[in-house]
């Protein structure tokens, strides 16, 4: 299989690339969905996390209010931190066994992953960065996702910066535009990812630890 990471700041478009790149005949690991698995009752970081900030973060269905937690951690750092080490290992776990089905096929398999740069993972055949201006990415947010600009612009400020991301990338997807030019750039990058010499079907995975 080809490897290829997909990641960008909140409100860059990850998700619209990686949709196009599946319709293409991709396959989808994301990491923000094996989040929210992983936080669903019953499950150990949905356990731990009601262990640490109690019932308050549930919603009155007792399921995970992800708006609660939000509040909580994207304003106080040493919450962000400790959330990150509930959530992460568990994560990188539930990856590792995901990419193992796709060990002996030949498809190509986007990792989209909010936080690979600070993961420090670099072990992929590619990594692609999707960019937006900051600006262009808060009123994004309010429009589309209902975000108070507050609650954006912190946000934004807790994630790396996008020189940060895109001094990592074998390719940037720009996306300051409309939708039409953004869907044309992922279809370059989308000709660009079949154009990569692919791996030997079978080859051992790379390890999904971050590089030194």
């Amino acid at each position: 299989m080809l490897e290829v990471g997909l990641t960008g700041g909140i409100g860059s478009g990850k998700s619209t690339a990686a949709s196009i790149f599946v319709k293409n005949g991709a396959s989808l690991i994301d990491a923000d969905q094996i989040v929210k698995d992983l936080q669903r009752p019953g499950e150990q970081v949905f356990d731990a996390m009601v262990s640490k900030w109690g019932n308050k973060i549930l919603s009155n269905e007792g399921q995970l209010d992800r708006q609660l937690v939000a509040n909580i951690v994207f304003s106080e750092p040493e919450e962000l931190k400790t959330l990150n080490e509930i959530v992460h290992p568990a994560v990188r776990d539930e990856m590792l066994r995901r990419r193992e089905a796709y060990l002996d096929t030949d498809n190509t398999v986007i990792l989209e992953i909010p936080l690979l740069v600070e993961s420090g993972y670099r072990n992929f055949d590619a990594i692609v960065v999707i960019d937006v201006e900051t600006e262009i990415a808060v009123q994004r947010l309010k429009k589309y996702r209902s975000f108070e600009e507050e609650d954006a612009r912190n946000r934004i400020e807790r994630q790396v910066s996008r020189e940060s991301r895109t001094v990592i990338a074998d390719y940037v997807i720009e996306n300051n535009s409309s939708l039409d030019d953004f869907q044309e750039e992922i279809s370059k990058c989308w000709s660009w990812i079949e154009s990569l010499e692919r791996p030997e079907i079978g080859r051992p995975l790379p390890a999904l630890i971050p590089k030194q």
